[in-house]
C-alpha cells in the first residue's frame, strides 16, 4: 500500500508546491509560453499521480483489475508490488479515485457540450448582425465586420473560424494596430488556446476546493493573453500592440483606480511597453527539460518495482 500513498503523496505536493513557486517566480510574465508548458505538466503529473495509485490499488483490490493492468508480465514482476500486502483499504481508494476520474471525464463533456452551445448561439448572433450576401458562400469569409461604436475585436473559433471586428476599431485604430490586433487573435487560433481555457476550465469547475486547478484556470487565462501579445509585438512591435490595446479597451474601464471587466488590461500594456528581455537560452531549454521531468516522476516510481524484479 506504500507505493500508492506515495504517488498521491507526491501529487499532493506538486500540487501545494508549483503553484507558489510559480506564483513567486518573475519569468513567466517574460516567457508566457514555457509557463503554459510548466503548468501543463504539473497539471499533468497532478492527474497521472492519481490514475497509476488508482490502477495499483485496483489491482490489489480486484483480479480481474490486475489481470489487466499486469497483462504478460512475469509472475516475478507481479510479486514485486507485493499486492496482497495491500489491505482491505485498497479497493475503497481504488473507487473513490475511479468516481474522481468520471467525474472529470463528466465535466470535460459538460465543457465540450457547453462550448459548442456558446459557439452556435455566437455564431447565429454573428449571422444576424451580419447576414450572407446574395452569392456568398457560408465560411468563404474569416473577416466580418460589426456596425458598433464600441471598439471591438474577437476571434469566433470552430470549424469555420471568424475574425469580427466593429466598425468603432476600424474608426479608432490605425492599419498597424489592426493588423496587430488580427495577429494577436491568430496567435490564440495557432496555439489552439480555446483547449487549454476549456480544460483549466472543466477541472476548476469540477474540482472547485483543488486548489491547483483554480490557480491553473486562473493562469491560463492570463498567460495565453500575454503569449499571443508576444506574437503581435513580434510582428509589429510592442508600442503599436499597447496602444492597439489601450484603443480598444479605453471605453470599457479597466484603466484608473478601481479597473472593471479586463483588469489584467493594465498590466498587459505596462508590460509591453516595459520590455523586459527574455531569459537566456539555455535558461529556457533547463526550464522546458525540467518541466517535462515532473509528470515522469510518477512513472519512475510506479515502474521502479517491476523493472528491478526484471533486473
Amino acid at each position: 500500500m506504500m507505493l500508492p500513498l506515495a504517488l498521491l503523496a507526491l501529487g499532493g505536493l506538486a500540487a501545494a508546491v508549483a503553484p507558489r513557486m510559480l506564483a513567486r517566480a518573475q519569468w513567466p510574465d517574460r516567457e508566457p509560453v514555457l509557463a503554459l508548458w510548466v503548468w501543463q505538466c504539473v497539471v499533468a503529473a497532478v492527474l497521472m499521480c492519481c490514475v497509476l495509485a488508482m490502477a495499483l490499488t485496483g489491482a490489489a483490490a480486484w483480479e480481474a483489475v490486475q489481470t489487466h493492468v499486469f497483462a504478460h508480465a512475469p509472475t516475478g514482476v507481479v510479486e514485486a508490488y507485493a499486492l496482497h500486502a495491500y489491505g482491505p483499504w485498497s479497493g475503497t481508494l481504488a473507487v473513490v479515485l475511479a468516481g474522481g476520474g468520471l467525474w472529470t471525464a463528466a465535466m470535460l463533456a459538460r465543457e465540450v457540450v457547453r462550448t459548442r452551445a456558446v459557439r452556435r448561439r455566437r455564431r447565429a448572433e454573428l449571422l444576424d448582425r451580419s447576414p450572407l450576401m446574395p452569392g456568398e458562400a457560408p465560411g468563404g469569409n474569416r473577416l466580418v465586420v460589426l456596425e458598433d461604436d464600441r471598439p471591438g475585436a474577437w476571434w469566433l473559433t470552430g470549424p469555420e473560424p471568424r475574425l469580427a471586428i466593429t466598425t468603432g476599431a476600424l474608426r479608432r485604430l490605425d492599419r498597424r494596430q489592426l493588423d496587430a490586433v488580427l495577429a494577436h487573435e491568430q496567435g490564440h487560433e495557432r496555439a489552439r488556446h480555446d483547449w487549454l481555457l476549456h480544460c483549466s476550465g472543466a477541472l476548476a469547475a469540477g474540482f472547485p476546493q483543488v486548489p491547483v486547478f483554480a490557480a491553473f484556470r486562473e493562469e491560463m487565462h492570463r498567460l495565453v493573453e500575454l503569449a499571443a501579445d508576444d506574437v503581435a509585438s513580434r510582428r509589429f512591435g510592442r508600442l503599436t500592440v499597447a496602444l492597439a490595446l489601450v484603443g480598444i479597451n479605453e471605453d470599457r474601464a479597466v484603466f484608473g483606480p478601481c479597473p472593471g471587466g479586463s483588469a489584467q488590461v493594465p498590466q498587459r500594456v505596462d508590460r509591453l511597453l516595459s520590455a523586459a528581455p527574455r531569459l537566456a537560452p539555455v535558461r529556457r531549454l533547463q526550464l522546458t527539460a525540467a518541466a517535462a521531468l515532473v509528470p515522469v516522476v510518477p512513472l519512475l516510481m510506479t515502474f521502479a518495482p517491476g523493472l528491478r524484479a526484471l533486473g
